[in-house]
């Protein structure tokens, strides 16, 4: 694809800095060397509550993804969702420590499951697809909670925690991809922009 006139530039429809960091480790510019694409990067102004939204946590994920990358102009735009499901239960950002709290004990000691929505607008096609991770939660002292919540690091995080920071220290295991727990399958997303032209 080199010598392209025009480069092609990734709208990423986010105020997600986790996002932003792994998408900017594949398309951003590097050095002298273009091993990338431009990212651009546009918060949507959209509300993630209200009555109209589907209750069940996947729908959620997936109307909220939509909502997001409706809102953003451009010819690729990337946006995404991420909710915390614990048995149907949504657990989105806690409004303040003592939530963050409660959300913890909730998790503690159980398995529950992370949904992350995608929705990829390209000049040939719509994408929007939601995959799902389960993550285990060791049995967590009050101590512990005490300590992570304390931190303030789950207070900008669905279900109150951080897979990629201090979090990883609540987790006793995994099943699928860690990335969808972070908030944004990469592997897939790259496979798609590949797969429609959008390459280094």
């Amino acid at each position: 694809m080199a010598g392209r006139a025009t480069p092609l530039v990734l709208t990423l429809a986010s105020g997600s800095p986790r996002r932003r960091a792994l998408l900017e480790a594949l398309f951003a510019t590097r050095s002298s060397e273009a091993l990338g694409f431009p990212l651009k990067v546009v918060p949507p102004r959209v509300e993630e509550a209200g009555e109209d939204l589907p209750q069940d946590p996947r729908e959620l994920a997936l109307a909220l993804a939509r909502r997001k990358g409706e809102e953003v102009p451009g010819e690729w735009v990337l946006a995404a969702d991420t909710v915390v499901d614990l048995d149907g239960r949504v657990l989105g950002k806690p409004r303040d420590r003592v939530e963050n709290h409660l959300f913890l004990r909730l998790l503690s000691g159980r398995t529950h499951q992370v949904h992350t929505a995608i929705y990829l607008r390209t000049p040939q096609d719509l994408v929007v697809e939601v995959h799902t991770t389960r993550v285990r939660f060791r049995n967590l002292s009050e101590e512990e909670i005490a300590w992570y919540v304390q931190s303030g690091e789950g207070l900008d995080k669905a279900g109150g925690y951080g897979a990629q920071g201090l979090g990883m220290a609540l987790l006793e295991g995994i099943e699928g991809d860690f990335y969808t727990v972070v908030g944004l399958p990469v592997a897939r997303v790259f496979a798609l922009l590949w797969e429609r032209g959008f390459r280094p």
